[in-house]
């Protein structure tokens, strides 16, 4: 037989499933004492096989949910989306992603150099009436309330908020915190004052933006772990308490891996690591491991959650060696689908 290792998915899941009937009575399948369990190493390793297993199978009957769900679709022509740090990275994709699809965008951002540059390029290949550049410090409340009313004064209405502005900055923190996950809270508030129904709004969709950072930590990069993990906390927290209030305002979150912009190179400036500046080298090292995606294999995972209107409380994947799939969690916490 080959190395089973090398089996496809399918065979791997039927053979670790038939190693279960050997451990058919082996008490709390693996939750034993760490003192008993030392004891058993065939049978742990047993168990591991298959909860692999169990997980294989979460994963194909998930991939076969969301492919039926797929069918029911929203189109974003004529629709309004408002998108943070949307003049540079990913954000800028994003913007041009959607605009392609149709819909009119509202992309802010503090750096108006670029901003104004690409209102300019976008004009040129969509119009001037279906896009606008506002000048906004998403850590400004102010600033990012009138960023909100202005985006509704100028198309009437809105659909799709993009909280995508982020940084990375673990010698100032406390920025990287109000920038990553103080302004994506203020974001998703101000978007469903905006769209939800109870409010006189058509309903919509928040999506905001979080990292690979927030499911697995980075070791040298802390602070922005703990924004990314926030940000999943939240997002599926107030994804839950929409349902249950049926705000009509779906709220998902995306993660991806390591992506070729701006904030990537922040890892070489000491003013931007600090103390962990000197471990640049392993971080660069995680990047040859799992490789550097382009912006657009993230704008492809954007419309799929904009698009597939079953999806709320959704963590979205994106990785070089999977693309896009699911973070899996209990039933007890699985958002509704």
């Amino acid at each position: 037989m080959k190395d089973i290792d090398s089996q496809p998915s399918w065979f791997m899941f039927h053979y670790y499933r038939e190693q279960s009937k050997i451990i058919e009575n082996f008490n709390g399948f693996g939750y034993e004492s760490y003192s008993v369990m030392q004891k058993r190493p065939i049978q742990i390793g047993i168990y591991y096989l298959v909860e692999f297993a169990r997980q294989e199978e979460q994963r194909e009957s998930r991939s076969s949910t969301v492919g039926s769900q797929r069918c029911s679709r929203i189109q974003m022509e004529g629709k309004v989306a408002l998108v943070t740090g949307g003049a540079q990275g990913i954000g800028k994709a994003i913007v041009r992603g959607l605009m392609e699809k149709g819909a009119s965008v509202a992309l802010i951002d503090i750096a108006v150099e670029k901003g104004e540059e690409y209102k300019n390029v976008l004009d040129k290949e969509f119009g001037s009436d279906k896009s606008l550049f506002i000048k906004c410090d998403v850590t400004k409340k102010d600033q990012l309330k009138d960023a909100f009313q202005k985006t509704v004064e100028r198309f009437g209405k809105l659909h799709i908020v993009i909280n995508n502005a982020g940084i990375n900055n673990e010698k100032n923190w406390e920025k990287t915190i109000n920038v990553n996950l103080t302004g994506m809270i203020r974001g998703t508030h101000l978007g469903l004052k905006y769209m939800r129904t109870q409010n006189g709004g058509e309903g919509g969709l928040i999506l905001n933006m979080s990292s690979l950072a927030g499911i697995m930590p980075v070791a040298h990069q802390p602070v922005y772990t703990a924004s990314k993990f926030g940000i999943i906390g939240f997002t599926r927290a107030i994804a839950a308490a929409s349902d249950v209030g049926q705000y009509g305002v779906r709220i998902n979150t995306i993660c991806p891996g390591f992506v070729n912009t701006d904030l990537l190179q922040t890892i070489d400036k000491e003013e931007n690591m600090g103390e962990y500046f000197q471990y640049r080298d392993n971080i660069k090292a995680m990047m040859d491991q799992y490789g550097i995606h382009e912006p657009t294999s993230v704008v492809q995972g954007v419309i799929d959650l904009i698009e597939n209107e079953n999806l709320n409380g959704a963590v979205m994947k994106i990785t070089v060696s999977a693309g896009i799939h699911y973070e899996e969690y209990g039933p007890q916490y699985q958002p509704k689908m």
